[in-house]
């Protein structure tokens, strides 16, 4: 398998209010979620790097901290696009995003060096599974001047291409319990 050159940015600060808890910190089998995804993704790319307000972690990763106060990861751009022109965005909640659709969207990026993102779409847009490059910075700060931090607005005005796959359980995303519980199961039944 070889490795992606692209950067990979886990983004994992957020407030988790859904869920109640920093989902980031919950156990996922023996290790915080943050850890599993940061060494299972480290096997598909040559560099990652972990998105949070905070080094809230207790094991070694490299961080790109978000300095903005407000709880969006929109803002977060901006800072990781002063390290890279462009990256591959993964939320920390989606811990069965597997190399088949990673390589999918990156060999459209590769197609598509024109676009300002790459975006996975199953029945809806995963805003946070994809390829940002830097030319959408411009839309990202007018959309904080207007506080509209909402990405899915910003990739509908941006040059976005959206990639689609079958809807399936590689895209759960953990909000609630009952999806962090159901995520535990499946990784269980994976085993």
């Amino acid at each position: 398998m070889k490795k992606f050159s692209i950067p990979c940015v886990i983004f994992a600060g957020g407030k988790s209010s859904r869920m109640g808890k920093d989902k980031a910190l919950l156990l996922f089998g023996e290790k915080p979620l943050i850890q599993y995804q940061y060494e299972r993704l480290l096997s598909f790319f040559d560099k990652v790097y972990i998105s949070s307000k905070t080094n809230k972690f207790n094991f070694d990763a490299p961080l790109i901290l978000d300095s903005s106060d407000i709880f969006a990861p929109t803002p977060a751009f901006l800072d990781i696009f002063k390290e890279f022109d462009e990256f591959f965005a993964l939320s920390v909640d989606t811990p069965f995003i597997d190399y088949s659709i990673i390589e999918r969207l990156i060999t459209s990026a590769l197609q598509n060096h024109h676009k300002d993102a790459i975006i996975a779409k199953t029945d809806f847009p995963h805003p946070l599974i994809g390829i940002y490059r830097k030319s959408i910075a411009p839309k990202i700060k007018e959309a904080i001047k207007r506080q509209n931090y909402k990405l899915n607005a910003i990739l509908k005005e941006a040059d976005t291409l959206f990639v689609e796959f079958e809807e399936d359980e590689r895209f759960l995303n953990l909000n609630y319990p009952q999806d962090f519980a159901k995520a535990l199961q499946r990784k269980k039944d994976l085993l």
